[in-house]
């Protein structure tokens, strides 16, 4: 069972979210925070796989809450919600070690999709978040949008064939354990591809690696989403 904390200052936000997870038999809703030092606090009494956090939220913002929670509770896993409009709070999370970025307005099995993926130990962008992400990047400066995909694209031409295969299927928000089912390898095999293939791209977290995949063009191949 996927023990989740929710927290946003809206309730009506708090229940559509519970709603929606409520789905899922395999997850459960342990805790609802009003805002970010309550998220805070109730994340290390309750100690949940997976905090779904606002990004724009009172006495604590979702930012400052994530770092507080990667720094005392890092095996909780953090799934930042966003609105449009939003793309540097997104780049500051990113940064932070948040795993998953949904948009309050998306599909709701995509949520379930993306606590279901940050629960097993992967990074799930929205491809809307991720869109978003890449345009913003290629906007501030780094070179015309044409520019920064060869560039993504030249840091992944320094992968191995395998390590591609890994990235890919990273970017598509599988954990490691998928992963190897997918590629017919062990797990151990797949953390080890993930850590190279993190040195060789020169990014911190699968999340930052996901958006190098989506820069770069490098998707799975259709296939259906092992268990």
């Amino acid at each position: 069972m996927t023990r989740i904390l929710i927290a946003d200052d809206e309730p009506m936000i708090r229940y559509g979210v519970r709603a929606v997870l409520s789905t899922d038999p395999e997850t459960e809703v342990v805790a609802e925070a009003g805002d970010g030092l309550e998220a805070v606090d109730l994340v290390l009494r309750h100690r949940p796989d997976v905090a779904v956090l606002d990004i724009r939220m009172p006495r604590l913002n979702g930012i400052d809450a994530l770092a507080r929670i990667r720094g005392r509770a890092p095996d909780t896993g953090v799934v930042m919600l966003t609105t449009f409009g939003e793309d540097d709070y997104i780049l500051q999370a990113l940064a932070g070690g948040a795993a998953g970025f949904l948009i309050k307005s998306g599909p709701p099995e995509e949520l379930v999709a993306g606590v279901r993926a940050v629960a097993q130990g992967a990074a799930y962008l929205s491809p809307k978040v991720a869109a978003r992400v890449v345009a913003h990047l290629a906007a501030s400066g780094a070179g015309t949008e044409a520019g920064r995909r060869a560039a993504a694209r030249e840091r992944v031409a320094s992968l191995t064939a395998r390590e591609r295969d890994v990235l890919a299927h990273l970017g598509a928000g599988l954990s490691n354990g998928q992963i190897a089912r997918r590629l017919h390898v062990v797990e151990g095999t797949v953390k080890a591809h993930v850590s190279s293939i993190l040195a060789r791209l020169g990014v911190d977290n699968r999340a930052a690696a996901a958006v190098v995949a989506h820069e770069a063009g490098v998707t799975a191949p259709p296939g259906p989403h092992p268990p």
